[in-house]
């Protein structure tokens, strides 16, 4: 692996990971609107408001726009699940919600997504992915079919991308591999893994408190660190002679981590099947780009024959091993105040 190269991405992904550093692992808290039409004109609302952060009791300030057509009817209901606030309404709106612009008031002052599924009465679904730099969308007109499933494929590609724990584990992992098979095999043994604990813990099938889970992938990157320095050194071990094991034991944890952005949203029976597949797609292509980036970048350098000091050759596997470190103490500290 090109110095060059791993210096680059370090000091790249460093500056996320600053900026980023207090939030938890795969941090994913999307809004969550869904409005289901229980007869023309009247819709059930669904609204799950994430809260600023992950020990914070206050809701983030974003709101659901609706047509000016459409007024509430009755009082909204309101209990708490986890780090989100649900709130359940009944909506009525004059001229329906077909081909209607629907907004998320204040999302363009947060990094968050809000996902918006609306189910028409013909039995269609629709689901959109609001931005801050895109907090509105025009939902399809009468007549057109299309569900925007393809919005759980985003999802994905998005919660690995900005996931900075976790491509910081996954270049660790290219910092210990030197062979482009054993890489092949290291990273395909991480991606079943994942697959793997995504899937089931979608499913409910089990699930794994987030204050623990955070610390245990935070601990899978400190992990990597001294095995960096033993690659270094020309020492071994059985990371380094079988890569692909550690990566796929880790590979479980970040599975559930990567679910947590899923279980957020509270899917339907019926859509979990296709939105897993998506989501988990979109996962894989993210975590691939990253990959390849690297390779690609790898093979420029080495052909422009860049040379560095060996201190700044070694700056990436101290930044994996050091915010390793950092984030392992922080996030213990919030698991052993949540006992207390």
């Amino acid at each position: 692996m090109a110095h060059a190269v791993r210096l680059l991405l370090a000091l790249a992904i460093s500056l996320g990971v600053f900026a980023s550093a207090p939030l938890r692992a795969h941090e994913l808290q999307p809004g969550f609107l869904e409005l289901k039409e229980s007869a023309p004109g009247r819709y059930d609302v669904l609204w799950k408001l994430p809260s600023l952060g992950e020990s914070s009791d206050v809701g983030m300030p974003i709101v659901p726009v609706f047509p000016e057509s459409c007024r509430q009817l009755g009082e909204a209901r309101t209990t708490r699940a986890g780090t989100a606030w649900v709130f359940a309404a009944r909506l009525g709106c004059e001229d329906g919600l077909a081909g209607q612009t629907i907004a998320i008031e204040g999302l363009e002052a947060f990094t968050t997504d809000v996902l918006v599924r609306v189910h028409h009465a013909d039995g269609s679904v629709e689901t959109h992915v609001l931005k801050p730099v895109q907090p509105s969308v025009t939902l399809r007109a009468a007549g057109d079919t299309r569900r925007g499933v393809g919005a759980y494929l985003y999802l994905g590609v998005e919660h690995i991308l900005l996931g900075v724990d976790h491509l910081l584990f996954v270049l660790g992992l290219l910092l210990i591999v030197r062979d482009r098979w054993m890489l092949v095999k290291t990273v395909t043994a991480f991606t079943i893994a994942h697959s793997i604990t995504l899937a089931v813990a979608t499913f409910g099938a089990a699930t794994v408190a987030p204050a623990p889970l955070n610390a245990a992938i935070a601990l899978s990157i400190l992990f990597l660190g001294p095995e960096i320095v033993r690659v270094w050194r020309g020492e071994t071990s059985f990371t380094i002679r079988h890569p692909w094991v550690v990566a796929f034991a880790f590979g479980l944890l970040h599975g559930f981590g990567f679910a947590s952005g899923l279980a957020q949203l509270g899917l339907p029976k019926g859509e979990i099947p296709i939105a897993l597949l998506l989501f988990n797609v979109g996962v894989e292509l993210g975590q691939l780009a990253f990959v390849i980036s690297i390779l690609l970048l790898e093979r420029a350098f080495r052909l422009l024959q860049v040379h560095w000091p060996k201190a700044v050759e070694r700056l990436p596997g101290y930044l994996v091993g050091t915010l390793g470190a950092f984030w392992t103490i922080q996030r213990i500290a919030i698991l052993l105040k949540g006992v207390a």
